[in-house]
């Protein structure tokens, strides 16, 4: 049901590689949702923006802020800032997974969506993320730990971690499946 773009599912990734890497795939889903010509597809991309949102947001609160606050003083207020803005960004996910595309306010709260991550984004990566870098954080294995979480996450989701194969038919069948 959920289509996902694939993401290089690389174990060496350090933890800041890979939030951008989910970073740059939201932005790439913010630009096909404007581009989208009918509401059917409008929804489909809102609902994986969402998800993406989800997952992301639940791997850093879990993992990567508790981390990152231990490992140095100097980001606990971007950190709590992030927490603070999650909860906005988690709240107008909440409302447009219970919206139709053709809800008068659902596409004013996607606009407001994406000033929301776009504004967290550039906070974690102008502020925090380079506090992060000078900090005694192993990026490599909060990398490992975010990617195994996020690979539960998805999967806890019946999203496929893997690429489909060359043979397949299709999406039908393989939509629901998760990878191990």
């Amino acid at each position: 049901m959920i289509k996902t773009i694939a993401q290089k599912m690389d174990p060496e990734q350090d933890a800041i590689d890979l939030l951008k890497q989910d970073h740059r795939k939201v932005e790439a889903l913010f630009k096909e949702f404007k581009a989208a010509n009918d509401k059917r597809a409008q929804k489909s991309i809102s609902r994986q923006i969402c998800t993406e949102l989800e997952i992301h947001a639940k791997i850093e609160e879990k993992l990567f802020y508790p981390s990152a606050k231990r490992e140095s003083d100097e980001v606990a207020d971007d950190v709590n800032e992030g927490v603070v803005e999650h909860e906005g960004i988690k709240r107008l996910v909440k409302q447009l997974s219970t919206m139709n595309a053709s809800d008068e306010l659902f596409e004013s709260r996607m606009t407001v969506l994406e000033e929301y991550v776009k504004h967290h984004v550039k906070e974690e990566e102008t502020s925090m993320f380079p506090k992060i870098v000078e900090s005694d954080l192993d990026l490599k294995a909060m990398g490992a730990k975010l990617m195994a979480e996020k690979r539960k996450q998805q999967a806890a989701r019946g999203i496929s971690t893997r690429a489909p194969a060359p043979s397949s038919r299709g999406s039908r069948g393989g939509e629901a499946r998760a990878a191990n």
